[in-house]
């Protein structure tokens, strides 16, 4: 293999973050964006939370997303997310991000779950996602980003510095590498992320030897669209519908988010999320009622919900929800401006932890974050890029996809869902850990496996049914790394989080 570079930087994802990354340094490096496909972006029907109203301020974002992440947050992170963020939305309203306003040219702010107030901008009102990615697709054209379509199936490591990608065999050398590979729906049965997103960025970083942190935190959207299906991807409905009066009622019309939490049907998600759980097993059904005759104009402002429905033949009144997969709180370690553990390897947007989201992720912050950590990874790497290595690589690969890698998701779905137990953990991981191999759906399943068996308490989105109460002890990180067998050990970092 040639000793040259071929790029200066690689952008593994063409989301929010990747984009960002890429459009942010197209004009001060040789970028390289790779992408299987559109990723989970174009799927994001809530909008972006930015204190961007009257009266609101980032102080007071902040103290939302704290609240929501159950006292896992770096507090330092989420200062950094919420004062840079408005700076970041004016950018993408610069770019020709149309955001939907009211007569006088004013936004329309809408209100999600944890938040105290009305701060979330949306596009064609559940579309922001395809606005997003519109505009910086469009940007990335203008900026004449180089483009790569194909999967990154593994990582060239040269004398313990990562220094480019494999694409199907294809090798191309860079001076750094980050991955925007969003987070891991598809290792699951049932998620609402689109078909692709199987946690690759995950995998390849741990064949690198990268940290993965938080990955026990996955979050379970509360309303998803009930469709009978027992794999693959299920429709959103989003919670701006109770941000605009929509009620979440049992079969018997009770309105039961009333009384568990202050916000009732707009309490933070992994508080709404088990209370779902909680009724769907009191009465024996695979699904709660959304009733949406509160909200005004609803085929008009929410298209995506209504053309969900019509296309499941379910009524838009009443609409059967459940929770299903949605969200990765945790991911490669990283520190403010996306850099790993790993040099030459960095991560942004959802395959990354930043601190942020905590134990769990405020709704709308994830297409902020990815504007902001993107925006902050490309910042350094145009100030300062790993120099050019010319060392022979070792190619760290993903090995194909076999029968594994679907008993991987069965057993992650069952032991890793909603609600987990030591044992159901255990004995997972015993008929996980039988059958090492270098696949996607393994290495994800013995990660966030082994980090929630780890984790004896119940935070946020990590819930455990044997260990229910948070404990003080724990208010530290997971860590999962691989060892000298490959196989993804977890273990309770020393670090604790700010109190």
């Amino acid at each position: 293999m040639s000793g040259s570079t071929d790029v200066d930087v690689v952008v593994v994802g063409a989301g929010v973050a990747g984009l960002t990354a890429a459009t942010t340094l197209a004009p001060h490096r040789r970028v390289l964006v790779v992408s299987a496909g559109a990723g989970s972006t174009r799927w994001a029907q809530g909008g972006i939370a930015a204190a961007v109203g009257p009266g609101d301020t980032p102080e007071q974002h902040a103290a939302d997303t704290l609240e929501a992440g159950a006292g896992a947050c770096d507090p330092e992170a989420v200062a950094v997310l919420t004062t840079e963020g408005p700076g970041r939305v004016a950018d993408l309203v610069a770019a020709g991000a149309r955001f939907d306003r009211d007569a006088e040219g004013r936004l329309l702010l809408g209100r999600e779950g944890g938040h105290g107030r009305r701060r979330i901008l949306h596009a064609s009102g559940d579309a922001t996602g395809v606005e997003v990615a519109r505009t910086l697709e469009l940007r990335a054209r203008e900026l004449g980003v180089s483009w790569l379509d194909g999967r990154v199936t593994g990582l060239l490591v040269s004398r313990g510095r990562v220094v480019g990608v494999d694409v199907g065999g294809r090798q191309v050398r860079a001076r750094a590498v980050v991955l925007a590979t969003g987070g891991l729906g598809h290792a699951y049965p049932v998620t609402t992320n689109p078909t692709g997103v199987t946690g690759d960025g995950l995998a390849l970083a741990l064949l690198a030897g990268a940290t993965l942190v938080d990955v026990e935190f996955v979050q379970f959207h509360p309303t998803a669209l009930w469709t009978g299906a027992a794999y693959g991807q299920v429709p959103l409905v989003t919670e701006a519908l109770r941000g605009e009066g929509a009620v979440l009622r049992d079969a018997g019309g009770e309105a039961f988010m009333q009384g568990r939490h202050p916000l009732a049907d707009l309490a933070p998600r992994d508080v709404v999320a088990r209370a779902v759980h909680e009724v769907m097993r009191r009465d024996a059904t695979p699904y709660v009622l959304l009733d949406t005759r509160p909200v005004a104009d609803l085929e008009r402002r929410f298209p995506t919900v209504a053309a969900a429905c019509r296309a499941h033949g379910v009524a838009l009144a009443s609409v059967p929800v459940t929770p299903a997969e949605h969200y990765l709180c945790g991911g490669v370690l990283t520190d403010g401006w996306g850099a790993s553990d790993v040099p030459g390897l960095y991560a942004v947007g959802e395959v990354a932890a930043t601190g942020v989201h905590g134990a769990n992720r405020l709704a709308s912050n994830s297409l902020l974050e990815g504007l902001v950590h993107g925006h902050r990874v490309a910042t350094r790497l145009a100030r300062e890029l790993p120099a050019s290595v010319v060392a022979d690589a070792e190619l760290c690969a993903l090995a194909p996809a076999t029968a594994c890698s679907a008993r991987a998701r069965e057993l992650l779905g069952g032991a890793g869902g909603l609600v987990r137990d030591g044992v159901g953990l255990a004995d997972a991981r015993r008929e996980l850990l039988a059958r090492p191999a270098p696949e996607v759906a393994w290495l994800v399943a013995a990660a966030v496996l082994g980090a929630a068996d780890v984790r004896r308490e119940s935070r946020g989105c990590h819930v455990r049914s044997d260990e229910p109460e948070s404990r003080p002890w724990w208010r530290r990180r997971i860590g999962v790394r691989l060892d000298a067998a490959g196989v993804p050990r977890a273990a309770a970092e020393r670090e604790e989080w700010a109190a």
